[in-house]
């Protein structure tokens, strides 16, 4: 569960409008399903449906740009010292901007104020991740991920994302 915050605040060098990065709400249901389902299309991340999203929504934060929606990512805890960064995503609004980079600080700021030492994610954004402190790892050391998520995967036999971790600690 993320820490309900006033929000995470950046403003750019260009003096560009703020990006603001902030625990979701259930209002922000629709947008994340939208943009989660068209990553889904492209099979770069995993669906997930209203419903879902509307149980698991503590654990995703949304950054807005000028108060409209530009991008989401979550965290899920896969166990008490490993946490998952999942579903980040942005518009083409939030894109080349520093949004990704901003929501997942505020992702790895929830896993330090929670104490969770490690944190992964697996993903085709093999560079974004590595501009962000993490480093490329086998999949097999996260079994935790694997019978969470991967039981019930499509590519599960045959899986093409890289896995990346960083150690908080």
């Amino acid at each position: 569960m993320l820490v309900k915050t006033d929000g995470f605040r950046q403003e750019s060098a260009a003096g560009e409008q703020q990006v603001i990065c902030r625990n979701a709400t259930v209002e922000d249901v629709e947008p994340l399903y939208l943009m989660i389902e068209e990553y889904a299309k492209q099979g770069i991340m995993l669906p997930r449906s209203r419903q879902a999203l509307t149980r698991q929504i503590d654990q995703f934060v949304i950054a807005e740009i000028g108060g409209k929606f530009v991008g989401c990512g979550s965290l899920f805890r896969l166990g008490s010292d490993l946490v998952e960064v999942r579903s980040i995503g942005l518009n083409d609004a939030g894109k080349g901007r520093g949004v990704g980079s901003i929501i997942l600080e505020k992702l790895t700021e929830e896993a330090r104020r929670q104490k969770i030492p490690k944190i992964m994610a697996l993903t085709y954004a093999v560079d974004f991740f590595l501009r962000n402190g993490f480093d490329v790892v086998e999949k097999e050391i996260f079994p935790e991920k694997v019978w969470t998520d991967c039981v019930n995967c499509k590519k599960q036999h045959a899986c093409d994302e890289i896995a990346v971790l960083k150690r908080l600690d």
